[in-house]
């Protein structure tokens, strides 16, 4: 009795797995951030208005964080067009990757309650860091191992996404260092970021003609 040959060896793992898991994470770690924004319980002229006042630091970290997120998925999800398959060291390094989007709601609402202190920054920088190194680490180990990625992947491609997440990083560490003058400045930034990922890249063009 014949039996059809798998796709995968006893050390690979279907990638779809990974990416299903990430998408989850991500749904609940977007919701979570405005859990942290009480809703105004307040009564009287111009009360609600001076309250929601008070708040914006808040709403501003919230909206912040949440296009932060989206930004990291977008990342995660242009690895998983190449990637093809896992095997365990690819699966720890995503689960790191999760770990830091998960944390990055709790930095997200000590910014909020106190943006002007340094430390803020720090820690909430901090987790982009940790997020972007473990995303550029799950790259690295993805296209280090040619049985893992499927075989279109290019070495501008590669090359290109690679050097979009050390900008992020670089970027990040500047916001982080320069909180140390000004925290006004470093959340301006931080804030510019995700302006710049919005840009269409080559990979993306090569992902839309090979579809």
């Amino acid at each position: 009795m014949s039996t059809s040959a798998s796709p995968f060896s006893h050390r690979h793992f279907p990638a779809s797995r990974l990416e299903t898991l990430g998408d989850g994470v991500f749904a609940i770690a977007m919701t979570v951030l405005v859990l942290g924004i009480q809703v105004p319980d307040v009564s009287g002229p111009g009360a609600l208005t001076a309250h929601l006042i008070t708040l914006w630091p808040k709403l501003a970290s919230y909206a912040l964080s949440f296009v932060m997120l989206g930004v990291l998925w977008i990342g995660h999800y242009y690895q998983f067009q190449y990637i093809r398959r896992a095997d365990r060291g690819l699966i720890w390094l995503n689960l790191f990757f999760l770990l830091a989007v998960t944390f990055l709601p709790f930095g997200a609402g000590v910014l909020g309650n106190s943006y002007q202190d340094w430390v803020a920054v720090l820690l909430y920088g901090g987790t982009i860091l940790a997020a972007g190194t473990a995303l550029l680490l799950h790259w690295a180990h993805a296209t280090a191992r040619p049985e893992l990625v499927i075989s279109e992947l290019t070495p501008v491609v590669e090359a290109r996404l690679r050097g979009r997440i050390i900008a992020g990083l670089a970027c990040s560490a500047v916001a982080m260092a320069i909180g140390a003058v000004d925290t006004r400045i470093s959340l301006g930034v931080f804030l510019a970021m995700p302006f710049v990922y919005m840009r269409r890249t080559r990979a993306e063009r090569e992902l839309a003609r090979a579809s």
